[in-house]
């Protein structure tokens, strides 16, 4: 080698080294022991699983007026936790009605029996099948939680996720399961005019294409949860509690309070009483 390439060569891999050294480490592999909750990450390396250090601890006892929801979804988790066949789960309904609280309250209960919970955000589902091959091999027990959850048709994580949960020839991993929440029913906007799209056969309506699109996401979901709004009894029942929790006492001003701070924000839910007791006795103490 001459010394002019000798040079160029030199050069090169300072340059080289230089680069690298402004390049993200590839991550390593997850911290198992850090939790029992994790993020999919993406980073310039690719994605990712990150540890939760504070994951939101909430019981199963703190969430009231859901109790057939709540029922369904313990002994779903239950059976998971322990090798048994369980189904992916879909909850859909009103807002503030404790989809998401259900989930973590899983987590809450059966950590200590190898359950994993990995939050993946919409946008990020494509990795899906990433995120399976990474924990498929572990002993542990893991949910993939999709919180409100929404598709436009052009959306890449739609048909990634209709392929995690039914579509894939390669199976999905025995010891994962996806749990997710929306506020519609099949995940899709639906508009007046797919109706149009409905023929009738022999008395019977049946969906047009579009809508049977829409409606395949989510019966890959094998159990169905929903969620209605709230009564005023049931808010107060609620909101009630969370006083309690929070180390004040329900009363008959606390509870004339609670009313007026669902009727400022127009609407009744466990997630507003939550506010409200927080509001409440964050005043008091």
């Amino acid at each position: 080698m001459t010394d002019d390439w000798k040079r160029i060569a030199e050069r090169l891999e300072s340059f080289l080294a230089r680069v690298e050294r402004l390049v993200p480490a590839a991550p390593g592999a997850p911290d198992w022991k850090a939790g029992s909750a994790y993020r999919w990450r993406k980073g310039a390396r690719g994605g990712y699983l990150e540890a939760v250090r504070h994951p939101h601890a909430i019981r199963f006892a703190d969430l009231k007026d859901v109790d057939e929801q709540k029922r369904r979804l313990r002994e779903n988790t239950a059976q998971f936790v322990a090798g048994r066949p369980a189904n992916n789960v879909l909850l859909t309904g009103a807002r503030g009605t404790g989809k998401s609280s259900l989930v973590k309250a899983a987590l809450n209960e059966f950590a200590a029996k190898g359950l994993r919970l990995i939050e993946v955000d919409k946008r990020d589902l494509v990795d899906l099948p990433d995120i399976v091959d990474l924990v498929g091999e572990r002993k542990e027990r893991f949910v993939i939680f999709c919180d409100d959850l929404s598709f436009e048709a052009s959306d890449a994580g739609y048909k990634s996720l209709k392929v995690a949960l039914d579509g894939s020839i390669a199976g999905s991993a025995e010891n994962v399961l996806i749990y997710a929440t929306s506020n519609r029913r099949h995940l899709m906007p639906e508009f007046m005019d797919e109706n149009l799209e409905a023929k009738h056969v022999d008395g019977e309506i049946h969906p047009g294409e579009t809508t049977e699109e829409k409606i395949s996401l989510s019966e890959r979901f094998g159990l169905w949860l929903s969620f209605y709004p709230f009564d005023q009894d049931q808010y107060l029942d609620i909101a009630d509690h969370w006083v309690a929790t929070l180390g004040g006492k329900a009363t008959d001003e606390s509870r004339k309070a609670a009313l007026l701070w669902a009727l400022e924000r127009g609407f009744r839910s466990g997630r507003v009483a939550w506010q409200f007791a927080r509001d409440w006795v964050g005043k008091k103490k």
